[in-house]
C-alpha cells in the first residue's frame, strides 16, 4: 500500500526515476479499484435499472477515480523509464502506436518489456537510482553526509570526495583502495 501512496505523493512529478515495485504495486491497485468500481456500477445497472436509467449513475465513481489517476499514472510511467535509461516521451510514441489496430498489440507487448527492465546501476541522466540510493552518497539531503547503517549502529560518516572512485560503467561510487566495482564487478 505504501508503493500506491508513494505514486500519489508524486502527483505529477515527471522528472526523476522510480522502481519497478512502486509501478507494478500502482498498477495492481489501479486494476483492483478499476475492477471493484465497474462490479458496483454493473450490478447498479442490473439490480437499479428497470427502465428509469438512474443505474448508470454509479458508474460515475469510476470516470472520477479514471480521471483522479491520469496523471500519477503517466508521471509513474514516465519515471519508471527513466529507471532504465529511456526517455519519457517513449510513452507517448507507443500511446500512439497503440491506436493502430496490429501495430498497438505489438506496441502493447513493447511497453510491458520496457517497464518490467530492471534500473540502469547507478546515476543515469534522470538521476540517481532509487533502488540503491546509498550509491548516490552526499545526493540526497536527508542522508547529511552519513552512510546508510543496521539497526541499532553507530552512523558513520562518508568518506571524503577524494577518498573515492567513481566507476566508469555504472557511476558507483567505491572507496580508492577498491581495485573492482562492488556493485557491477567492473575493475578500476
Amino acid at each position: 500500500m505504501d508503493w500506491y501512496l508513494m505514486v500519489w505523493t508524486k502527483y505529477a512529478q515527471f522528472d526523476g526515476r522510480s522502481r519497478r515495485t512502486e509501478y507494478w504495486m500502482f498498477t495492481l491497485f489501479n486494476l483492483l479499484v478499476f475492477f471493484a468500481l465497474a462490479v458496483v456500477g454493473a450490478l447498479g445497472m442490473a439490480l437499479i435499472d428497470k427502465g428509469s436509467g438512474i443505474g448508470g449513475v454509479l458508474f460515475v465513481p469510476l470516470g472520477l477515480y479514471f480521471l483522479a489517476v491520469l496523471i500519477p499514472g503517466l508521471a509513474v510511467s514516465v519515471r519508471r523509464l527513466h529507471d532504465s535509461g529511456k526517455s519519457g516521451w517513449l510513452l507517448l510514441l507507443l500511446g500512439v502506436l497503440g491506436i493502430i489496430p496490429l501495430i498497438g498489440l505489438i506496441a502493447s507487448v513493447i511497453q510491458i518489456v520496457f517497464m518490467c527492465q530492471d534500473s540502469n546501476p547507478g546515476m543515469n541522466q534522470y538521476g540517481p537510482n532509487p533502488k540503491f540510493p546509498e550509491m548516490a552518497a552526499g545526493v540526497f539531503a536527508g542522508s547529511a553526509g552519513y552512510a546508510p547503517m543496521a539497526f541499532g549502529e553507530q552512523p558513520q560518516p562518508f568518506p571524503a570526495a577524494s577518498d573515492l572512485k567513481i566507476c566508469g560503467k555504472c557511476g558507483a561510487r567505491a572507496p580508492n583502495a577498491s581495485t573492482f566495482c562492488g556493485f557491477c564487478g567492473a575493475s578500476f
